[in-house]
């Protein structure tokens, strides 16, 4: 018995003894801090018309009507590898049935 009572001493004495020399080569510690930001309320509602309600279910949880609406006027081309993007790197939840309404929608728009 008293064996094991020598072993288990030894044994926390080389745990906490490691504990100690690995924490000397821990990662310099740093601060995290939390910043809090307050984005302006937008009114602006897309305009009525085919492809409406689809942007505002999909595009407008993201993207103000407002910073959709004053972008210079682009071809359906352009349009569509912008959706693209949004849906492939940025990873916006857009169902595939809803990518020709909205590109539909968003060639049709003319500058503000």
């Amino acid at each position: 018995m008293r064996d094991r009572t020598w072993l288990a001493a030894g044994l926390c004495a080389l745990v906490a003894a490691t504990a100690l020399s690995a924490g000397s080569r821990a990662a310099p510690r740093f601060t995290v801090k939390s910043t809090s930001v307050e984005l302006p309320y937008d009114e602006t509602a897309y305009p009525e018309g085919p492809g409406a309600e689809v942007m505002n279910a999909n595009c407008a949880s993201c993207h103000s009507a407002s910073m959709v609406l004053l972008q210079p006027k682009l071809s359906r081309e352009q349009w569509t590898g912008i959706v693209r993007k949004m849906r492939d790197v940025y990873r916006a939840p857009v169902a595939d049935e809803d990518v020709p309404a909205i590109i539909d929608y968003l060639a049709k728009l003319s500058p503000r």
